[in-house]
């Protein structure tokens, strides 16, 4: 029989320089109001999986598309004013 064993410290040994950096913090809250918005969409999809939707079921899922394009739109908008650092010119 091979004992299994565990290897916690090779994995987690550099769990401190595996964490975000501020940037990516920063990049994380900059989108997500689209973040939000895709979640809202799925869990309108997800209500009309087992059933036929609803006129509200319908309702609800065009209201989260437009919300998630309005958000893209929106996120778009707001990163292409955004000059990059060493990015292609």
């Amino acid at each position: 029989m091979e004992h299994i064993v565990t290897v916690q410290d090779a994995v987690t040994a550099f769990a401190d320089f595996m964490e975000p950096t501020a940037a990516e913090l920063d990049a994380i809250e900059l989108e997500m109001p689209v973040i939000l918005a895709d979640v809202d969409l799925l869990d309108a999809q997800i209500i009309t999986l087992y059933r036929t939707p609803s006129e509200l079921d319908t309702r609800r899922l065009r209201r989260a598309r437009r919300r998630v394009l309005t958000e893209r739109v929106a996120l778009a908008n707001r990163t292409a004013a955004v000059d990059v650092p060493g990015g292609a010119a």
